[in-house]
């Protein structure tokens, strides 16, 4: 192996379709902050790119960008506080539960456009 490799970043693509239901889901119920937005021009989809707490999401609504459906796993901690909150939200289209599974707490969302993240917290991760 090459020791001058070195991966410094992911920024998963995920597709969207409408910019307003985007914006909901992942600015107001998962609590991301929108970075940026680009246009080619006024009338071409969005990309765009939130982030929260060192987590990088892009949002596409190119059709080449991403396959709706598409699953994230996402290393975390502070699950347990994350999930009290996103659940005092109130969104009406998703309530996630925290579960234990063999790799640790998990919370488990899918966007309006079927992609699924899957946050989750190992017991190792937890004790850090």
């Amino acid at each position: 192996m090459n020791a001058s490799i070195r991966f410094t970043s992911t920024h998963p693509i995920l597709r969207i379709f409408d910019e307003a239901k985007a914006k909901e889901f992942y600015l107001g119920f998962l609590g991301f902050t929108l970075d940026w937005e680009h246009r080619f021009e006024p009338s071409s989809p969005l990309y765009a790119q939130v982030s929260r707490a060192g987590l990088v999401l892009h949002l596409s609504g190119h059709h080449g960008d991403g396959t709706p459906g598409s699953c994230v796993f996402v290393r975390m901690t502070g699950i347990a506080d994350f999930h009290r909150e996103i659940s005092a939200r109130n969104y009406p289209n998703m309530r996630p539960g925290l579960e234990e599974t063999p790799l640790g707490r998990e919370v488990t969302v899918i966007d309006p456009f079927g992609n699924t993240i899957r946050f989750c917290e190992s017991q190792v991760e937890a004790e850090a």
